[in-house]
């Protein structure tokens, strides 16, 4: 006997259609579902969120110029000898240390998680050097927990004793620094080092200020700007915050793709092109109509004729009527009669002796 393996007759076709029923539903499930996944929107990485990479060009074009702080700067020459003199010292406390150190190796924000550029300028005046540079680090947060700290040195390390590499014992003071409103975030401090220091400081005043630095940092960002500028000769708080004032907006204007420039804003740059359109059709039109107007009014003042008329009308009016009436009234009325007849009676008299004479020897 034999057993039945499926339905047969009707039923077979019964089942047939079922099951192509049964297929075209789930295929057009699965195009139903394929077309949602289509429609829906992709997701974006957290990568691509981030701020775009800040590159070797992007560090050194944000870097300032010499020309901007004006022309008591040049290039430098090298690193100061100072450096290694006194800012590689000596001190117990912790935190004083470890501004000395970070000082010297010019990393006191933290070590830079992408590109670094560094200038160097050296005053012509005082022989301070500026040491400015830009970098990309981890996060703000990492920045700014290093401002914080930097705050907290006035207090902590208001005064401290320091030993250079000599030997010789450094009185170190710490002060906060006046930087201007710009950036993120920012914090400045003033160091000033003083006493006997070793001979590879080089100090020639024989004692007192022996180094005053200026410290500053401003975040952009994840980026940030820092310096350091003084010398033995001392520190000028103005070339501070004017490279802190154009060192930051540079770094801003290369992070926003603008072209960075030497003046303060990108006003200025705008400014002289708009006057000049202006001017020359203003300057035409006023000289032509400003300079009539004088010339007529300078000729009335030809004021010598008055002088000239006033001398000759009083001058000769009173030479003519003193001397005729004072000397001629005087003089002819007494000497001329006797004069004339003493003459007169000498002359007959002559006269006649040499006639009378003549008729004798006749």
């Amino acid at each position: 006997m034999k057993v039945p393996n499926g339905p047969t007759g009707p039923y077979r076709l019964l089942v047939r259609a079922l099951t192509a029923g049964v297929l075209v539903s789930a295929s057009a499930c699965s195009l139903h579902g394929i077309k949602r996944q289509a429609d829906a929107p992709s997701v974006i990485p957290p990568a691509s969120s981030t701020a775009p990479s800040f590159t070797a060009a992007q560090a050194s074009a944000a870097l300032i110029t010499q020309g901007e702080l004006g022309g008591r700067w040049s290039a430098t020459q090298g690193g100061a000898t100072w450096r290694d003199g006194l800012l590689k010292g000596r001190t117990d406390a912790p935190d004083c240390q470890r501004l000395l150190d970070g000082l010297y190796a010019e990393d006191l924000l933290g070590e830079p998680k992408g590109p670094r550029a560094v200038v160097g300028l050296d005053a012509i005046d005082n022989a301070a050097q500026l040491r400015y540079q830009v970098a990309a680090y981890a996060a703000p947060s990492e920045v700014d927990a290093k401002l914080a700290w930097l705050r907290t040195l006035p207090a902590k390390c208001a005064q401290f004793t320091s030993t250079d590499v000599r030997g010789g014992r450094l009185n170190v003071t710490v002060v906060p620094a006046v930087l201007p409103g710009v950036g993120d975030a920012r914090e400045g401090l003033r160091l000033t080092m003083s006493g006997q220091p070793s001979v590879d400081s080089r100090d020639t005043s024989g004692g007192g200020s022996v180094l005053t630095l200026d410290f500053a940092a401003v975040r952009v960002g994840d980026r940030a700007v820092s310096l350091t500028n003084g010398g033995l000769g001392g520190a000028a708080q103005d070339s501070t915050q004017q490279a802190v004032q154009l060192g930051t907006q540079r770094l801003q204007n290369v992070l926003a793709g603008r072209p960075p420039t030497t003046a303060p804003t990108g006003i200025p740059t705008d400014t002289p092109v708009q006057t000049p359109t202006d001017t020359p059709v203003q300057t035409p039109a006023d000289p032509p109509t400003y300079r009539p107007a004088q010339p007529p009014a300078d000729p009335p003042t030809y004021r010598p004729a008055r002088p000239r008329t006033d001398p000759p009308t009083y001058r000769p009016a009173k030479p003519p009527t003193d001397p005729p009436t004072y000397t001629p009234a005087q003089t002819p009325t007494d000497t001329p009669a006797e004069t004339l007849t003493d003459s007169t009676d000498r002359t007959d008299t002559a006269g006649l002796t040499d006639t009378a004479d003549t008729a004798q020897e006749g």
